[in-house]
């Protein structure tokens, strides 16, 4: 009797701890899921921010407007600034 109660506290024990569903399984599951989690809200932040400038253009802010017509006509690089001439 005391080794069957052994081994089945030990197979009980060794799938506890290294089985699929186990402690290092949920560790690992929980830094998969915190990477994601991660991941998610800087998806929903640059979701935000482009919802934020698509209000803009839709309103028809001319500073957005010309903003976005400035990136499309010159093709211009993200922290360019671009200073209108005075016409003569």
């Amino acid at each position: 009797m005391p080794a069957i109660a052994a081994a089945s506290i030990a197979y009980f024990g060794y799938y506890t701890i290294w089985g699929t569903r186990g402690l290092l399984a949920l560790y690992d599951a929980n830094a998969h899921l915190s990477v994601q989690q991660e991941q998610l809200a800087q998806l929903k932040d640059s979701r935000e921010r482009l919802q934020r400038r698509i209000e803009l253009l839709r309103k028809g802010d001319r500073d957005m407007v010309e903003e976005t017509a400035r990136e499309e006509m010159l093709d211009s690089v993200p922290g360019q600034v671009a200073v209108p001439r005075e016409k003569h």
